[in-house]
Formats: C-alpha cells, sequence, structure tokens
C-alpha cells in the first residue's frame, strides 16, 4: 500500500500543519496507527500543537547523525493513541538530504499503517526532502489566486519527482466570503486552476486554529471532524462522497 503521503503547500498560511494533524487524528479514529513527520526544519511547530513540546529530546536529525537509535525519535501523543511524532530540528542547519531522509523514512515506515509529512511551504530544498520518500502527496490551497498559483507549482515540482498520485484539499473556505471577492466563478474554476483532483473541502472553523495552538488536537472539536473523517476514508479508496460541498 502507498502509506507515505507528504502534505504540501505553495505558500504558507494556507494550514496545511493543521490539515496534517486533523487528518491524522481522524485515520487514529479508524483504528489505524499513525507517524507524523515534521519536515519544517527550523520553524518545526507540530510538538506544540500536539502538547508534546516537553516531550521532545530527540529529532530527524539526532536519528540520523547517530545521536540516538531511529525509534528513540519517535515519541507516543499523550492525548491521542496511535499517533506518534518524530520532530523536525529546531536548527535549519541541520535539514536532511533527500536521499538520507528517505533512508529514513524507509527504515521506519513498516511499523506504521500512514507515514504523513508535514512539508515546508515552497518548493525549496525543504520541500524536496520532504517529498522524497512519498508515494503519494495532497496539496493545500486556499480559494484564492496567491495560493492556487502556489499550488500548481507544487504539483509540477512533485511529477517532476515521479509523484503521480496528487489530490487536492481546500481549506478554510468560507462560502460567504468566497462569493464576496470574487476571484472565481465558483469551487469548479478554484479545482481546475490546481489542476489537481479535490479531496476535501476543509470549511472554515476559527475553533480548529484556536485548540491547535492549545495543544488537544484529536478530541471531536470542530464542524469540519466529519470532513476529515470522510478524507481519511477516501485516501484508504473508499468511494464516498464529500463530506461538505461549500
Amino acid at each position: 500500500m502507498d502509506n507515505v503521503i507528504v502534505v504540501a503547500s505553495g505558500k504558507g498560511g494556507t494550514g496545511k500543519s493543521t490539515v496534517c494533524i486533523c487528518l491524522s487524528v481522524a485515520l487514529i479514529k479508524q483504528g489505524k496507527k499513525i507517524l507524523l513527520i515534521d519536515c519544517d526544519c527550523g520553524m518545526r511547530g507540530l510538538d506544540i500543537m500536539l502538547d508534546m513540546e516537553q516531550d521532545i529530546i530527540f529529532d530527524a536529525a539526532d536519528a540520523v547523525c547517530g545521536n540516538c537509535k531511529f525509534k528513540d525519535a519517535i515519541y507516543k501523543s499523550k492525548n491521542n493513541d496511535n499517533l506518534y511524532l518524530m520532530a523536525a530540528p529546531f536548527d535549519a542547519e541541520n535539514e536532511l538530504s533527500p536521499s538520507v531522509f528517505k533512508q529514513l523514512v524507509n527504515s521506519v515506515k513498516e511499523e506504521f499503517d500512514f507515514v504523513i509529512i508535514d512539508s515546508p511551504a515552497g518548493i525549496g530544498s525543504g520541500f524536496v526532502t520532504a517529498a522524497a520518500p512519498a508515494d503519494r502527496a495532497l496539496i493545500v490551497s486556499n480559494a484564492e489566486p496567491t495560493s492556487v498559483r502556489g499550488g500548481i507549482k507544487v504539483r509540477h515540482k512533485l511529477e517532476m519527482m515521479g509523484i503521480s498520485n496528487i489530490r487536492l484539499v481546500i481549506n478554510r473556505f468560507d462560502r460567504k466570503l468566497f462569493n464576496q471577492l470574487g476571484f472565481y466563478r465558483d469551487l469548479d474554476d478554484v479545482i481546475d486552476a490546481t489542476q489537481t483532483q479535490l479531496i476535501a473541502l476543509v470549511p472554515f472553523d476559527i475553533r480548529i486554529s484556536v485548540i491547535m495552538q492549545r495543544g488537544v488536537a484529536g478530541l471531536n472539536w470542530c464542524a469540519a471532524a466529519s470532513v476529515f473523517d470522510c478524507l481519511a476514508l477516501r485516501l484508504e479508496g473508499k468511494r464516498i462522497p464529500l463530506a461538505y460541498k461549500g
């Protein structure tokens, strides 16, 4: 099974890391064992969002450099059974090479049902590293032109790297604001502009961001929970309609 998924975006601020965590929680609700890897070297935040900041001693760079065993850099979530985290290095200078990161992921992926990699925004060296071991990809975009343009660049880069199984998550969608701004006629125009098949439409909910920053992700706390439950099922090949259509 293609169980290594990189979650990417062309620009910052799309809510990519939140999508990573919400998807992980949805998958563990289905009995899956998940490894979430933060690949944003120097800017890591998943440990805070999962209330694991004080737990992290070793990160991915420590595992590669021999400061610890690979398994010692993987930490179990206190609040979510079957969810595990490997943190990114604090120092951007410790960014891993694509080949080394791929070797690291390949050495641990068989122990998990899914490995979800949170890529840094953009298509720089950090993105290339994050995508190197991926079997497939999710591009997270907002329904506005700069985000869509960035998503197109990400898609082209993924294709150049040999990743063809790519799907689109439109995040933080607000129908009223979308209509007021008038950047696109409808959602189909957004999807066409990204050149990527839609797999989930996530409604805007300020509670998601607030609760993530408080480190209590994993509770059934928002209207978007059913969207991520649906996304998890669709990733497993279930033919079900979108949970939210805007």
